[in-house]
């Protein structure tokens, strides 16, 4: 899967929100400010659409944009590419950075464990 630029991100964002998508109006809703003009988002949705990321319909004329990849999907990528990047591959050095910078508490990774006991479980 190829690696997405951050307005690339923030359009896919907007779609995901969308769930099964939208019209170029739809995306434009649904971007936080500031929000970019109309040209650049369909500039954009043309990228995503070669880069297949974006699946594209024609009704009436007017492009219809949905998400051919789920966010989990593109999340799990980005995450796999920072772990192996950043921290050797290893998830468990990427917590413990997060709890050395203060950035996830011993609270929090205790509340993590119980919820991955609890899935492990059953």
């Amino acid at each position: 899967m190829k690696k997405l630029t951050q307005a690339e991100e923030q359009i896919m964002t907007a779609l995901w929100k969308l769930d099964k998508g939208g019209f170029i109006k739809d995306v434009l809703e649904a971007l936080e400010e500031p929000k970019p003009h109309h040209n650049t988002i369909a500039t954009l949705l043309k990228i995503l659409v070669e880069k297949q990321f974006v699946g594209i319909q024609n009704p009436n004329r007017n492009n219809f944009y949905y998400p051919l990849v789920s966010k989990d999907a593109y999340s799990s990528q980005s995450i796999e590419g920072l772990t192996d990047r950043y921290f050797e591959g290893s998830y468990s050095n990427v917590v413990s950075f997060l709890v050395d910078k203060k950035q996830m508490s011993i609270a929090e990774l205790e509340l993590l464990l119980k919820q991955l006991k609890k899935k492990e479980n059953g």
